[in-house]
């Protein structure tokens, strides 16, 4: 397997043209609230920002999507890297690349597990948990989403 990793940005045809690569991405780290409703994330991936591919060869081993208006808020919806080629920064290539994009922007923000891997690489990266500036995060998630 090649350490030589290219990130890039995905225009919308080309997202849309993998979009089964996407989808496969999902699958490898076990994230059903996708996976089971495909058209669901195709029309996110249709209504995002920016869309960014980790590609070893022409094999896609990472995504990073982000949401949001692009002037004052900018949320990085999913970053997923293939286990397999977990560990070997590419998470932080496709961060970085966001963080690049988006330097205008107010507010970037995220949600990922509580004590994950991924905290230490978004504190590398400059991102400041909410409890520690004095906020907190709310989500509202809906119980009918696949209906």
């Amino acid at each position: 397997m090649s350490d030589k990793v290219e990130v890039r940005e995905l225009l919308p045809s080309e997202r849309d043209s993998r979009f089964i690569e996407i989808l496969a991405l999902y699958e490898t780290v076990g994230w059903t609230n996708y996976t089971n409703r495909p058209e669901r994330l195709r029309t996110g991936y249709a209504g995002s920002l920016a869309v960014w591919g980790a590609f070893a060869g022409d094999k896609l081993v990472g995504i990073a999507r982000a949401v949001g208006d692009g002037a004052t808020i900018v949320f990085v919806q999913d970053l997923i890297v293939v286990p397999s080629y977990q560990r070997r920064g590419i998470g932080k290539q496709l961060m970085q690349a966001v963080i690049e994009r988006f330097s205008g922007v107010y507010q970037m923000e995220l949600l990922t597990d509580d004590g994950s891997a991924a905290c230490t690489l978004y504190e590398r990266l400059g991102f400041t948990c909410s409890d520690a500036m004095g906020c907190v995060a709310y989500i509202r998630v809906s119980h009918n989403w696949g209906a």
